[in-house]
């Protein structure tokens, strides 16, 4: 009995995606980029999310790089230091920096695939109306609408009158007591900066019969954050001819980072062989 309960706790803590618990010798990378030098000439650009940091790719970085790949992960202006240095960042800001990371893989690798997480995802699809030698793109939690996007961006418009910061909310996790993106995320945020995350998305939705790279988009049938519907839109929206939906059960808003998905890493890898 007692090497049951033992057991138990071990393979809860295995699926609880809690750096704290797992990756004590990687505490010292949560806020920082990655580069990880790959060997068949081709890259993955990854970019995170909204007030998180590159670290919730990670493990997906370090598998692709596993299987070849030239992985690099950069930090989006106003991330990995405090959440008050996102107030005065302009969404523009996040563009130049996926722009100026493209730039130095396209450099020296004959392939370079972009992929996205959440906001990142929304960076990914921008960048690629205007760069079109991007060789695919692989879109996870892509918002094409923010849940409640209309009422909220109104909600915080009269809010930031008041306050200038907010704290965050997190739903319940499917079990897992906490997931990585929530530890290594800002707990609050300016609440001007949400506007800036709302333009992006907005951009992005108005562009989408521009992106005609090969798509992977990948979604959560429980994502909090975004509308339900949101992979099938861009899948119809999108004038790429290859693409491709995949939805995830039991998931949070940024699966990636959560371990119990990472059976994900194989599908991402096949796309990238595949095109």
């Amino acid at each position: 009995m007692i090497r049951k309960i033992i057991r138990k706790r071990r393979e809860r803590s295995i699926l609880l995606s809690n750096p704290y618990l797992l990756y004590k010798e990687e505490q010292v990378y949560i806020k920082q980029s990655f580069y990880f030098e790959g060997k068949n000439n081709k890259a993955v650009l990854l970019l995170h999310g909204w007030s998180t940091t590159s670290y919730e790719l990670r493990r997906l970085g370090k598998y692709l790089n596993r299987n070849g790949y030239t992985v690099y992960a950069p930090m989006f202006s106003g991330h990995g230091t405090k959440y008050q240095d996102l107030e005065k960042i302009k969404y523009t800001d996040w563009l130049n920096d996926a722009d100026k990371a493209y730039s130095k893989l396209r450099k020296t690798h004959t392939k370079v695939f972009v992929g996205g997480t959440s906001m990142g995802a929304n960076v990914s699809l921008c960048l690629a109306k205007e760069k079109k030698d991007i060789s695919g793109l692989i879109l996870m939690a892509t918002p094409h609408r923010l849940k409640f996007e209309r009422i909220g961006e109104i909600t915080i418009k009269i809010v930031n009158k008041f306050k200038k910061y907010h704290k965050k909310f997190y739903p319940p996790t499917f079990g897992s007591f906490t997931t990585i993106t929530r530890l290594i995320s800002y707990q609050k945020y300016p609440i001007e900066n949400a506007l800036e995350l709302g333009k992006l998305v907005k951009l992005s939705r108005e562009n989408l019969d521009k992106v005609v790279q090969p798509c992977l988009l990948l979604q959560s049938e429980h994502d909090h954050i975004i509308t339900k519907n949101s992979a099938i839109k861009i899948y119809e929206q999108i004038s790429s001819k290859k693409k491709r939906i995949k939805y995830l059960k039991k998931a949070y808003h940024t699966f990636i980072s959560d371990i119990k998905n990472e059976h994900i890493f194989g599908d991402v890898l096949d796309f990238l062989e595949k095109n």
